[in-house]
C-alpha cells in the first residue's frame, strides 16, 4: 500500500475530485494548507506599498491505494493539476505498513 500526498492549486481541487471519482478512486482527504516553493509568494500592494507574502494557500489531496493503482492516481494528478507555471505543487509517494478500518476492524488492503 502507498499514501499518495499531493499539494496542488486550490483551483484544481473540483476537477481533481471529479477526475477521481471517475476513475474509480474512492476516499480520498483534503486539507486547506499554506506554503511555498520556488515561487516564494507573489507580490501585493497593500495601502500603497508592496507586500511580500510568505506562505500561499494550497490545497493538500491525501490518497491510501494499492500499489497496483499508483501509475494511475499519479497520471491523473499530473494531468489534471499542471498548468506548466511556477507553483503547480509536489506529489509524495509513502509506503504504508497498515490500515485499519476503525468502524469493522479490517486491516491491510480490506482497511482502505
Amino acid at each position: 500500500m502507498k499514501k499518495i500526498e499531493a499539494i496542488i492549486r486550490p483551483g484544481k481541487l473540483e476537477e481533481l475530485k471529479e477526475e477521481l471519482a471517475g476513475a474509480g478512486i474512492e476516499g480520498i482527504t483534503v486539507s486547506s494548507v499554506l506554503g511555498h516553493g520556488r515561487q516564494k509568494g507573489h507580490a501585493q500592494i497593500y495601502r500603497g506599498q508592496e507586500v511580500l507574502p510568505q506562505l500561499l494557500p494550497k490545497v493538500k489531496i491525501e490518497i491510501v491505494t494499492l500499489d497496483a493503482k499508483v501509475p494511475v492516481i499519479l497520471d491523473l494528478i499530473l494531468r489534471v493539476a499542471r498548468t506548466g507555471c511556477v507553483g503547480d505543487g509536489k506529489i509524495f509517494v509513502i509506503p504504508v505498513e497498515e490500515a485499519i478500518r476503525i468502524r469493522t476492524g479490517d486491516s491491510g488492503e480490506r482497511g482502505i
